[in-house]
């Protein structure tokens, strides 16, 4: 566990599981865009297993942020090197985390639903409106809790 905690390769003074967290976070909606675009070339079953494994390693990555965060004393002990005003980047952590969970909720209802759907002969077909718009409304919350996320990084770890 002491490896999470080395020094990050991003130049900062985050330490290493922030560095590689941080580089996921701003590739996610690159990668979720590359599975879109599968399901746009009528490449349903690869998009839907390239999905699922998008969400499934974001899920581990999620974990294995929130396990560095905890053991690495918190906001708290994070914030306390920024030369940034504890209050501001609070704010800013707060809408991130608001913007993270409710993008959660949506992909978890997305994923499930698209692959329940998927069982039942219902897409693509039946239910693809419906997939499509609760798919665009997570991937937009994906977008935003990317750039929030880079944006408390800067704030922590850069600024």
């Amino acid at each position: 566990m002491d490896y999470m905690f080395a020094e990050g390769f991003l130049g900062t003074r985050a330490p290493f599981f922030m560095d590689f967290v941080t580089l996921i976070v701003a590739l996610l909606p690159i990668l979720v865009y590359g599975a879109i675009l599968l399901a746009r070339k009528k490449m349903f079953i690869i998009h839907a297993v390239v999905q699922n494994i998008i969400f499934i390693a974001s899920v581990v990555v999620i974990t294995y942020f929130e396990i560095g965060v905890r053991v690495g004393g918190g906001f708290n002990a994070f914030i306390s090197d920024s030369n940034v005003s504890y209050t501001y980047a609070l704010v800013v952590l707060v809408l991130h985390i608001i913007i993270a969970i409710v993008t959660l909720f949506f992909w978890i209802r997305t994923v499930f639903s698209g692959n329940y759907e998927i069982i039942k002969g219902l897409l693509p077909g039946r239910a693809s409106l419906s997939h499509r718009s609760i798919a665009i409304k997570t991937y937009i919350g994906i977008v935003f809790t990317s750039l929030s996320g880079i944006w408390v990084y800067l704030l922590l770890f850069v600024y």
